[in-house]
Formats: C-alpha cells, structure tokens, sequence
C-alpha cells in the first residue's frame, strides 16, 4: 500500500502553461483552424503531460499483464484456460497480435506473468511477477483479498517504473487471460448500477450456456460478494481479474512519471476506470485506442470520459489497440516539431 499510496500523491495534472502555450502554436500552423481535428487536441495534450512543446517517443512499449481466472470453470468460454501461459510465452517470441503490430513503431512487447495458474520459465522473456496462480472462483466467493489486488496495482506501477527508467517514454497497456471479459463485465456492471445481461459479449468465445448463461454467472458473483460500488478497490478484489489490476498500476505508474500511456480496448478501459477511481487526475496521462466490439466497451468509455481515436471492429486484446495508435501519437508529435506557424513561414494571415 505504501507504494500506491506514494504514486498517488505524485500525480500531478497536465502543466497548464505548455498546454495554453500548445493550443496556441497548434493555432497558428500553416494551415487552416482546426482542420487537424483530434489530431490538434492530441498534440496540445502531449505537451502538457511531458511540459515539451515538441515531444519525441523515441521508445515505445506495451506491456502486456497475464493472469488467469477462477470463474474459467463456470463454462463462461469456450477457450482452454492454457491458452494464457501459451499465448504468453509467444509475446515473448515476438509471434502475436501486438508484436507485429508494434513492429511498426518499433515498440517491444513486456509480457509479464502477474496471475498465470502454471508456473512459467524463468528463461522464457517474461517478467515473472506472479501475485498469486490465477483469481478465485468470484461466482462462489471473492476473487482476491484486498491485500491481493492492493499488490496487483502495485505490480503494475513497479514495471512502468522500471520500464521508465529504462528509457521508455510511451506506454501502452495490455492483456491476456482466457475468460477476462467475464470480471471486466462484472466491474463494469457493479460501476453502472446495471444488469449484467445488456453490456455482456461473446469475449473470446462463449461456452456452452451462451450470453445468458456468462451474464448469469456475472449476476451471482455481484449478489453474493456485494462489491462496493465507491471503492474501486474493493471492487477489483471480489469480482476482478490480476491483469486487470496490473493494468491500472502501469496507468498510475505513467501518470506519477508524466509519461502517456495508451489505453488498448475492453479490458484495459475498466483498468483505467479503475485507476482513475483512485486517482482522477490519472486520466490526463490516458489515451485511448480504438472502441472494441466488445458491447461493454462503448459504456466503458462513456463512463472514463474518453473518446477512442480508432474504430477497427476490432477484438483481440493484448494492447493490439495501443500499438496499432502509436504512429498516429508520432504524427502529432511531428506537426508540432515540424510544421511552421504563419509567421515562421513568412506568410501573412
């Protein structure tokens, strides 16, 4: 706790004096008033979070956070549960989703296992940071102790610090986690005061019983754990996931450092809801990705407050969002690197 405690009290806002100072140059590039759209707001932002009228991320990188769940065994997909540890052990080898994608912006992919219920390889390239061997059951009691996801966060906030001070200055969040939608479902359910069944979706593959049946399950866990809905923490112990709470710590962790971090799609807006419930000037450091299919996401997003730069009809989690926004976080950085003002141009207005 003393290290979450700390992170918090470090965020700060955004530095208002290089944002008005942004806003201002953005203003007066040659070209048109704000026909750059959300591009002009992404730049002013960046200033103000990194206090650079001409950012640079020169070392990009997702981190994606693993961990299993014990409410697998309720049938709520159809998936294998192995298919964490063996899709985490390919973010290694460069071979998914996000790899590729991240290829592009030359970002590295940092698996690290915070939950998984086998014990992974020491040699393997994954940071091995295991809080315990996946949740508990959450549809028979809570998923974590406090205690438990008070570390999860803590976990999350230890990597970015480390990644940080490796030389990282973008962070992107990911995820992977056979059955994750089901406690991202279940947080966002107990957040909006609502039944489960409307904001329910298929995840990776729904089991046996269908949307009803995975919605079911969502509305046992929150009748019999009875999460608080003002205390996020409370929250992610009894119907949330280690990935999940992993996630939010990389967010925090960004925020104290003044570095942006980007949110990838479903599960990674609940961890960011998450964080910004205990710290809400966190999201000035948070931006958002694309709006996933998931039917939840567009609720989850609504309720951050962040609109989503892309929309790719895509699903796959592993921070494949994140990666997949980072060119165009590098085209806003080069508008404001270089692109003149009127007046630099010598161009009367």
């Amino acid at each position: 706790m003393n290290l979450l405690q700390q992170t918090l009290e470090k965020i700060a806002g955004l530095d208002q004096e290089i944002t008005a100072m942004a806003r201002e140059r953005v203003d007066k590039l040659i070209k048109p008033a704000k026909s750059l759209g959300k591009l002009e707001h992404l730049a002013v932002q960046l200033a103000g979070i990194t206090r650079n009228l001409k950012p640079d991320f020169n070392q990009k990188a997702v981190i994606v956070m693993a961990g299993d769940h014990g409410v697998y065994v309720e049938g709520v997909t159809n998936n294998p549960q192995e298919v964490t540890a063996a899709q985490t052990l390919n973010f290694a080898k460069g071979l998914t989703g996000v790899c590729v994608i991240g290829q592009v912006s030359g970002a590295k992919v940092v698996p690290v296992d915070i939950g998984i219920n086998v014990e992974m390889p020491a040699d393997a390239g994954i940071i091995l940071r295991k809080v315990k061997n996946g949740t508990d059951n959450m549809a028979i009691g809570p998923a974590m102790t406090r205690e438990e996801a008070i570390k999860a966060i803590e976990v999350g906030i230890d990597i970015a610090n480390e990644q940080i001070e490796k030389g990282v200055n973008l962070l992107g969040t990911g995820e992977m986690g056979i059955g994750n939608t089901t406690p991202s479902t279940a947080i966002l359910s107990v957040l909006l005061h609502c039944d489960p069944l409307g904001i329910t979706g298929r995840g990776a593959g729904l089991g046996k019983g269908g949307i009803e049946h995975k919605a079911e399950v969502i509305r046992r866990a929150i009748h019999l754990n009875q999460p608080n809905p003002d205390d996020v923490i409370d929250i992610l112990a009894k119907v949330g996931g280690l990935e999940i709470g992993g996630m939010a710590g990389v967010m925090l962790g960004a925020a104290a450092n003044r570095i942006p971090v980007v949110i990838d799609g479903f599960i990674s807006t609940i961890a960011a809801i998450i964080a910004v419930g205990l710290e809400p000037k966190a999201k000035d450091y948070m931006i958002a990705s694309h709006a996933s299919q998931e039917p939840g996401a567009k609720r989850a997003s609504e309720f951050l407050g962040i609109e989503p730069m892309l929309l790719m009809d895509m699903c796959l989690g592993e921070g494949s969002g994140a990666a997949l926004a980072f060119p165009i976080i590098d085209a806003a950085c080069s508008m404001l690197k270089n692109m003149p003002t009127f007046a630099e141009a010598g161009m009367e207005i």
